[in-house]
């Protein structure tokens, strides 16, 4: 009797395991899917109290699912990477190559708020905090 109430347990555990799994999948994918549909655009970019977003004006940007993101903004464009995470509620930009003002979305951006359309976040650069608005187009 005992080996069976031990088998019980470690086959709930397993199970609950999994479907936990399961459902960070989905988030993740969900976040994903939210992220990938359209293009965005910075409407708002404060830097250590700064506001610098007309520093970002006509830019659009467009993230695809393999993690990689381009940047457009008229006939010029660069190539970044991101990586979003679920848990930690963050999303990871880099434009390696790219120049300002671009390379002030290099950082790890801790999201504040989000919605279906935009998003909200903050990044510690530079031992000061910046602030990023998106919005879909």
């Amino acid at each position: 009797m005992k080996k069976k109430l031990i088998i019980s347990i470690i086959i709930c555990f397993t199970a609950l395991s999994s479907c936990k799994k399961y459902i960070q999948q989905q988030e993740q994918n969900a976040l994903v899917n939210l992220i990938t549909n359209g293009s965005w655009e910075i409407t708002r970019y404060v830097e250590n109290g700064t506001d610098i977003t007309s520093s970002f004006s006509g830019y659009s940007f467009q993230f695809l699912t393999n993690g990689t993101v381009t940047g457009t903004n008229g006939g010029t464009t660069a190539d970044g990477t991101w990586a979003g995470d679920i848990n930690t509620k963050t999303i990871t930009s880099n434009f390696p190559s790219a120049g300002n003002p671009l390379d002030k979305l290099n950082a790890v951006w801790k999201i504040t708020d989000s919605y279906s359309d935009s998003v909200a976040a903050k990044a510690t650069i530079d031992s000061g905090t910046n602030i990023l608005n998106m919005h879909k187009k």
